[in-house]
């Protein structure tokens, strides 16, 4: 597929036998956007792991701590009315949200619930799983605390998991980000997932991480623990 004269140029500023610090990355990364809109940065990584295997599977969240620059819309199941829309849910409700979702209804992008809705949300687990919406303990998005959940999510908290191929792909910041604040997301990144490192797992953790723009090129990086 023949590429554009600007990605082309951008690619040209990309050395692809280096391993760039983060702090030149980023950098670079900012310097080879190629889109006129205010473009997604996103960072990839190649894990040393089988997601086959329960204890080597890698997943978490993370309140970034500049955010990423994405407002997510979010539906809280609860109870709890007024809490859940002080905190600023976009949408609060109980089993009548749970019986739109079951006819099909799907206008947000994340899903948080008190402890008690769990029972009723089952019957919609089918339909929020594969998408990723279903709500867990151990991200969080279950949780007695349902105003922290909101808040968690609206301040920039991001979930970071492996999938089949033991890949793991994180949306950390906007291009118009100063690069400080897109170092400081990445460094938080890195740690959590250094400190996610299953047991299990032997020799080189992290094989590959790559940071780039919508539609930028890939930029090797590497970091400290790698």
């Amino acid at each position: 597929m023949k590429k554009g004269k600007k990605y082309v140029a951008a690619l040209q500023k990309v050395d692809p036998t280096k391993l760039y610090s983060i702090e030149e990355a980023v950098k670079l990364v900012k310097e080879t956007s190629t889109v006129k809109f205010d473009a997604t940065v996103d960072v990839s990584f190649k894990l040393n792991v089988d997601p086959k295997q329960a204890n080597q599977q890698v997943r978490g969240t993370l309140v970034l701590p500049h955010g990423n620059g994405k407002t997510k819309k979010v539906l809280a199941i609860t109870d709890r009315v007024e809490e859940a829309t002080n905190a600023g849910a976009d949408l609060v409700g109980g089993a009548e949200m749970i019986d739109k979702i079951a006819g099909g209804w799907f206008d947000f992008e994340a899903v948080v619930a008190t402890p008690n809705m769990m029972p009723l949300l089952g019957k919609v687990a089918r339909l929020l799983g594969p998408k990723g919406l279903m709500p867990n303990p151990k991200t969080g998005t279950v949780n007695p605390d349902i105003a922290r959940a909101i808040k968690d999510i609206k301040a920039g908290k991001v979930e970071y998991r492996t999938d089949k191929e033991a890949n793991m792909h994180v949306s950390i910041a906007r291009v118009s980000f100063d690069e400080t604040k897109i170092a400081e997301n990445l460094h938080a990144l890195v740690d959590a997932i250094i400190k996610a490192r299953p047991a299990a797992v032997k020799g080189t953790y992290i094989k590959n991480a790559v940071i780039h723009t919508t539609m930028g090129p890939a930029i090797h990086f590497t970091f400290n623990g790698r």
